[in-house]
């Protein structure tokens, strides 16, 4: 029996990127919630950095599971599969960067700088990705950006991994010389200290490609298996389940880690590193594969219209939801805060504001935040992306069917 043709678009994993971003977005204001959760609670809601693992497997699935089959590395080809990298990647960035510094420039809001006295060169180096390479500057600009620069590097080596992978079979060596290569340099460059360049093993394993290979290796292999096999199995295990299961218990490993000095997170540990670099990522992967061959009502809900929008604006919103636009937000909540109370004053009433409360304040901002991040996704981000791929950006355009593509990965 004929197998059926594998879709090229599945809405539940457009719904995931939604619920990794959201993941992410805990684990930087977890801390608003202080006087209500116990201390170990606190720290399991501080591990849900995980969000960015998610993004990491499920880029290097779907970059596979696209590309795999057809890929042909010939000049033409790798032009057209960069032209649709850029696309997907690079406008939102490349504008959000450059308003981040037009906000340093009217704040001096050192967030942005980290105290660097060259903002026009960190610019620089934040818009073409190479501040991630640089433990001084990984977390200049859009802080969260760093992870841009890994999923760049994963971009360009995808079709060297798929070449040595078919011609050479020699898949499961590559994630082995790329940590070594890690490892290799950053014992040459802690030692030069060159602006944090390769600077310390903590930043190189969980803040470049190199540390982090694996990931988005076993989101490859994953593609492999399923590219081979198909959705259709006949075991009744809930992978779904098992893999968010799974999941959960790396978090909670990672919460008992003690938290190195000059670091946010038991992740940062050794435990923490070789969690989340090499067990996590299997556990996402058994929750995807669940995600791609069971039909279970988190699928069902990852797959609603809604939820699938909150999926594609996600990029968005990850760029956003730390840094200079949150800044602002901030600050409009405590001027409206302090104009609540001015009011209240001049009636002669004795009411709570609205705005006295950093919980509901944090709700506010996620509220508005996917706001924004839907506006910007269908007025802006959707309209150049389409538009890149239909100009003779890199390579002539072709008039063929569109693509569809699930997702786009920060």
């Amino acid at each position: 029996m004929s197998q059926k043709p594998l879709s090229n678009y599945i809405p539940a994993l457009t719904g995931v990127r939604a619920l990794a971003a959201y993941l992410v977005f805990i684990s930087h204001y977890y801390y608003v919630f202080d006087d209500v959760f116990p201390h170990i609670v606190q720290r399991f809601l501080g591990e849900f950095h995980i969000g960015v693992s998610i993004f990491f497997v499920l880029s290097g699935f779907l970059i596979t599971f696209r590309y795999y089959k057809n890929f042909h590395l010939t000049t033409d080809w790798f032009k057209q599969y960069l032209k649709n990298r850029v696309a997907r990647i690079y406008p939102m960035y490349a504008l959000l960067t450059i308003c981040a510094f037009v906000y340093y420039f009217i704040t001096k809001d050192q967030s942005i700088t980290k105290g660097n006295d060259n903002p026009i060169w960190l610019m620089i180096m934040n818009i073409t990705f190479i501040r991630g390479f640089f433990f001084q500057y990984w977390d200049t600009g859009i802080a969260q950006g760093w992870s841009l620069t890994v999923e760049e590097c994963f971009y360009f080596s995808a079709p060297i991994i798929f070449l040595i992978a078919k011609k050479y079979n020699k898949f499961y060596l590559q994630p082995i010389v790329l940590t070594l290569f890690a490892i290799g340099m950053t014992l040459i460059f802690s030692r030069i200290n060159w602006h944090g360049f390769f600077g310390n093993f903590p930043f190189v394993m969980l803040f470049t490609f190199f540390g982090r290979c694996f990931e988005f290796f076993v989101g490859v292999q994953l593609a492999r298996f399923v590219l081979n096999k198909g959705f259709e199995r006949t075991n009744k295990v809930t992978y779904t389940y098992i893999g968010l299961i799974l999941m959960g218990l790396c978090v909670f490993v990672m919460a008992l880690q003690p938290i190195p000095k000059g670091w946010a997170a038991g992740v940062q540990s050794t435990t923490g590193i070789i969690v989340n670099n090499y067990f996590l990522c299997l556990a996402v992967a058994l929750f995807f594969y669940g995600i791609l061959t069971e039909n279970t009502v988190l699928k069902k809900f990852l797959a609603l219209p809604f939820v699938e929008l909150l999926g594609k604006s996600s990029y968005i919103f990850y760029l956003i939801h730390l840094g200079w636009l949150y800044n602002i937000m901030h600050g409009c909540f405590d001027k409206l805060n302090d104009l609540a109370f001015e009011l209240y004053d001049k009636w002669g009433v004795d009411w709570r504001s609205p705005f006295e409360f950093d919980k509901l304040n944090l709700l506010y901002a996620f509220i508005i935040l996917n706001a924004i991040s839907m506006l910007l996704f269908t007025r802006i981000e959707e309209p150049l992306n389409h538009y890149i791929r239909k100009s003779n950006f890199l390579i002539k355009n072709k008039p063929r069917n569109p693509e569809n593509e699930s997702a786009k990965i920060a």
